[in-house]
């Protein structure tokens, strides 16, 4: 079985001109996806004949026969056309085989291009594909991945950004790349080629949405109550039941950082921090600094709670009332005496 093509190994071969004329993009990481759709569809087609050679299909919408016609027809007045087929693993497992001629011998001057989020590689369309290596798989980036990504999204859009203003930004961003690519758009709009770095991040986010989170879990950390409550109800009036979600996810990130940097530290590992956890070195020296406010048990105790207020939060419980409660429960805590990492 031939191996998976990964989505950076896709984008060389779009450089050099040697794409096949199918591919399957399937996983989780939509905006990946989407991205690197974008880049073949401007290097593909024309800005003057785009429309005319451009047919997106839905798989659960459209027959095999009506994507065929599509894609076996010529390009006009081009030298590419374009077949995109969303929600592919809408088609019945029967109508998939329609297509297995066709991928023995595609169009040379068509790209067809399958989009799905779950793929079962039973199914013989899938299967076909996947045997000919031209299977994409756009998973999530991990934690470590993500700054890189940043740098060279930066790098293509010609920001003289710094690594520590991308670890900055994903440091407050999170781990959306909707949102980054957002906050990148912005730097590139404001300072153009002038030199990026932490100060113009925080400039530029400032009236963000992702920076008003990561102010809260900065004075919530810094056990600020009465600021940290007034960015939460901003917060709030931003968006509703998923903006509340997202403020706990936020929280139990910062705070699961908290504890693993309060367990490190008690293991003689302080220096190791910013290695270990994958953040700059400036992230390692304030979570050495906020651990302090607590005992390692009232951060495990802390984490629990957030993923009780998750749950409260998804069965429709108020999430105003919730979030107000695990704010001034994680501002007020006090210090136990006894370390959970200590005990003998």
């Amino acid at each position: 079985m031939q191996r998976d093509v990964k989505p950076e190994e896709l984008l060389k071969r779009l450089e050099t001109g040697t794409l096949s004329p199918y591919y399957l993009f399937y996983g989780p990481s939509e905006f990946l996806k989407e991205n690197v759709l974008m880049q073949i569809r401007n290097r593909a087609l024309a800005p003057g004949t785009r429309d005319f050679n451009l047919q997106v299909f839905y798989g659960d919408e459209a027959s095999p026969g009506q994507v065929l016609e599509a894609a076996r027809s010529l390009p006009f007045m081009a030298e590419r056309r374009m077949v995109i087929v969303r929600r592919a693993e809408g088609f019945k497992k029967a109508d998939q085989k329609d297509f297995l001629p066709y991928l023995e011998t595609p169009v040379p001057s068509t790209y067809l291009i399958f989009l799905a989020s779950n793929v079962d590689f039973r199914q013989p369309l899938f299967s076909k594909i996947r045997e000919a290596g031209r299977a994409v798989h756009f998973a999530p980036l991990r934690e470590g991945q993500i700054v890189p990504w940043l740098r060279s999204v930066a790098r293509d859009m010609g920001l003289r950004i710094s690594r520590e203003a991308c670890a900055y930004l994903h440091q407050i961003a999170g781990n959306s790349l909707m949102d980054l690519y957002g906050e990148l758009e912005k730097l590139s709009l404001r300072y153009g080629d002038n030199p990026i770095g932490i100060e113009q991040v925080r400039e530029t986010a400032i009236n963000s949405k992702a920076y008003n989170i990561f102010e809260l879990v900065d004075r919530v950390s810094e056990k600020r109550c009465a600021s940290a409550l007034q960015v939460l109800h901003r917060l709030l009036q931003q968006g509703g039941r998923d903006s509340a979600l997202g403020i706990i996810g936020m929280l139990n990130r910062q705070f699961r950082l908290l504890w693993q940097t309060k367990w490190m530290k008690a293991q003689g590992q302080a220096q190791e921090v910013a290695k270990k956890l994958g953040i700059p070195p400036f992230s390692a020296r304030k979570l050495l600094e906020q651990s302090e406010n607590w005992s390692e048990g009232q951060l495990r105790e802390f984490l629990e709670s957030l993923y009780q207020a998750d749950s409260r939060i998804k069965s429709g419980s108020q999430e105003e009332i919730i979030l107000e409660n695990v704010i001034i429960s994680l501002c007020k805590g006090k210090h136990q005496e006894e370390s959970w990492f200590t005990r003998r």
